[in-house]
């Protein structure tokens, strides 16, 4: 086996990438302190051609330092908005027809190697903040809460880890829709 050269990757431009056919899976940001972990996710989004990231409450906005050194530009790729509130954000995913999901521990949640079975074609994904993860409100607002099974002592993982997870298995949900 021989490493791949940059030159050999065959990226696409950022207007390419914009005009291709998205995933219709939309990440919420809600309330995540570090940018380094917002910048992070966009270049996961930008990496699974993720339809959009909507970023709420005290996440930090694009064009931000901090953020593009994780983010690579990929938040001049990805399509990005912020709404002051999780309600906001869920009222106008809805309208489009979108199926809101918590990624959280709660009692009922559906593992989410369960995700296949989950009966719709257009998601949202909701990840909280880093302390205190999604808030209650969002939640009862969900249509369901997924969540990661974990084994260890800590049951918690980085907001970023735990997107790339959640974002892989509602990739290759999604991509066949």
């Amino acid at each position: 086996m021989r490493k791949l050269k940059l030159e050999e990757l065959n990226r696409v431009s950022v207007e390419e990438f914009k005009k291709q056919d998205k995933v219709p899976l939309i990440i919420v940001l809600e309330n995540i302190r570090s940018l380094n972990n917002v910048g992070t996710i966009f270049r996961t989004c930008d990496a699974f051609n993720v339809e959009a990231v909507y970023l709420v409450g005290i996440t930090a906005k694009p064009p931000h330092r901090e953020i593009q050194k994780t983010a690579l530009g990929a938040t001049e790729s990805v399509d990005w908005e912020y709404f002051e509130t999780s309600q906001q954000a869920i009222a106008t995913l809805k309208s489009n027809g979108f199926s809101i999901f918590s990624i959280e521990q709660v009692e009922g949640s559906t593992p989410i190697d369960e995700v296949s079975k989950i009966a719709c074609n257009k998601m949202a994904l909701f990840l909280g903040n880093e302390i205190t993860g999604v808030d209650q409100l969002t939640i009862d607002s969900s249509d369901s809460c997924l969540e990661i099974p974990q084994y260890g002592t800590k049951h918690s993982l980085n907001v970023s880890v735990c997107a790339g997870i959640v974002i892989w298995e509602c990739y290759n949900k999604l991509k066949k829709v």
